[in-house]
């Protein structure tokens, strides 16, 4: 996912953005650095912040920040042999199609991935982050009764209003739309498309599409949208600056972020050993969520998230309880290309 789109942050340009980590700075003489990449904005700072900055500097490290992310340019560095980046923070479809292609280095056996849950992990990445996609909707417009499953977020006669989706193929929009058809989670994959949009066509024109967190946002705190499927982090952060809005747990869809480090990087080296600290640093995780609304990955680190935070993540038990699936990203590494297209073209009708 675009994280840099889901905290209300500044956008930043690509440039490069260094922060130094040692006062001496002899670091970068010794080869020491470390380039992490990331969607860019207020939330890649405050996750280098929580959870590279102290590290790096007890270990004589410079910490360099580029962004946004961007897979053509991290291919073309690959295969330049020129590449300039340590670890990049990817959409879990892309970490897969990066390892197929050996554009990605195998993870270390330092990384102690035990703490991780299985299917966040792959040869070649490690998870950064846990979100959900929910049922965000106007507390204003629904006070007394809203969807709570996404067979309910379908029907516009019970619940009339515009609906807003990501526009976007592995946005959770055809899976969401296969639960309210009656489809099992355990049965989702692989997606039966033509069904879903089929369940899509029957709800079109209510549909209001999003491009960024930013227009989610506006969308269902102004009633435009009063319902949406969500990022949890957005309606979040909304809720929390006054505007009427909320999430519903209840059938949400855990996706996730992951580190991939480049293949043939010069700072292979060092990002793995920030790999193996990064799964082990439960204290920084738990800042980066309580500063964000998006889960730390690691087992143990809800311990130290804000009480009314952990409220709010996907990885808090009452919550959890209510997932209906983890995205497959496997599967949509293989058909992600295909389904865009689809998307696009049926969008535009």
């Amino acid at each position: 996912m675009r994280i840099g789109q889901l905290v209300t942050a500044v956008g930043v340009t690509g440039a490069m953005v260094m922060l130094s980590a040692c006062s001496g700075s002899n670091a970068a003489e010794d080869g020491k650095t470390l380039t992490i990449v990331a969607w860019g904005g207020e939330d890649q700072k405050a996750h280098v912040r929580a959870t590279a900055e102290a590290w790096a500097e007890e270990n004589g490290i410079t910490i360099k920040q580029d962004s946004p992310t961007d897979y053509a340019k991290l291919r073309a560095q690959v295969e330049s042999g020129k590449v300039s980046w340590g670890a990049v923070e990817v959409e879990p479809n892309f970490a897969h199609t990066a390892c197929d292609n050996g554009w990605a280095e195998k993870l270390d056996s330092s990384i102690d991935t035990s703490l991780l849950k299985d299917v966040e992990v792959t040869e070649c990445a490690v998870p950064v982050l846990e979100y959900a996609f929910t049922i965000g909707y106007n507390t204003d417009t629904f006070a007394h009764d809203h969807p709570t499953t996404w067979a309910e977020f379908f029907d516009v006669e019970k619940f009339p209003g515009k609906r807003g989706f990501w526009k976007y193929a592995t946005g959770a929009m055809f899976e969401a739309a296969l639960l309210a058809d009656g489809v099992k989670p355990e049965e989702l994959y692989p997606l039966d498309i033509e069904r879903a949009f089929e369940k899509l066509d029957t709800i079109k024109d209510q549909i209001v599409f999003y491009e960024t967190g930013e227009q989610q946002q506006q969308l269902v705190s102004s009633g435009e949208a009063p319902l949406i499927q969500a990022w949890n982090g957005r309606i979040f952060s909304a809720a929390q600056a006054g505007q009427p809005v909320a999430n519903e747990w209840n059938e949400h869809l855990v996706s996730y972020d992951q580190w991939i480090i480049p293949k043939g990087s010069a700072q292979a080296e060092v990002a793995q050993e920030w790999l193996a600290h990064y799964v082990k640093d439960l204290e920084g995780q738990a800042e980066y969520a309580n500063a964000t609304a998006y889960a730390p990955v690691s087992e143990g680190a809800m311990e130290f998230v804000d009480p009314e935070v952990a409220k709010e993540l996907p990885t808090a038990p009452e919550n959890a309880a209510k997932m209906s699936t983890v995205v497959d990203y496997a599967y949509w590494a293989e058909h992600y290309d295909e389904v865009s297209k689809r998307l696009s073209e049926w969008a535009a009708q």
